[in-house]
């Protein structure tokens, strides 16, 4: 499958939410310290539910040992990046790497990856940036898209019940 690795997130509930989209997909997390919040944080739980057990997660000191614990074919994020996530053709054991909710990947960070892995999602012209959690699910979904969902559950499955309210036409 595909490596995700958060370096230095801040926000518990992202990071509880990307942990249940890797538990989902069969995506790895991995994280790089320094982390906003600790690992048994209340609102890491509420958002991972009980996904944290279904999920691969990792705990990293420094990028240095996230490093040598992933693949080698490596892709950084960031809305200042030339080049679109669905213009590559992504592979099993591609890693993905994102910085931190408010500032991203430093430029030094940025600067130790190949311009050519330097990846953007398409937004509208004067907005900043997409939450965390979200960017993460649009790049694993097309990495996953692209491999067939290899692993999935047939399409259309649920394992819950959702009901509505009617609306009124």
């Amino acid at each position: 499958m595909f490596d995700v690795v958060l370096v230095a997130p801040e926000i518990a509930t992202n990071t509880g939410n990307i942990i249940r989209l890797c538990a989902n997909t069969g995506a790895r997390l991995h994280l790089v310290h320094p982390l906003g919040f600790s690992m048994d944080d209340s609102s890491l739980k509420r958002a991972g539910l009980d996904y944290h057990d279904l999920a691969t997660v990792a705990v990293h000191d420094d990028v240095v040992s996230c490093r040598d614990a992933t693949g080698s074919r490596r892709f950084t994020f960031s809305s200042k990046a030339t080049s679109r996530f669905d213009e590559v053709a992504f592979r099993p054991g591609d890693v993905f790497v994102f910085g931190a909710e408010r500032a991203g990947l430093t430029d030094d960070q940025q600067d130790a990856f190949d311009p050519a892995t330097r990846l953007a999602l398409p937004m509208r012209p004067g907005n900043r940036s997409l939450n965390l959690a979200n960017a993460v699910a649009v790049v694993v979904y097309e990495a996953w898209r692209q491999q067939g969902y290899a692993g999935a559950t047939s399409a259309g499955s649920t394992s819950e019940t959702l009901t509505t309210p009617e609306f009124d036409g």
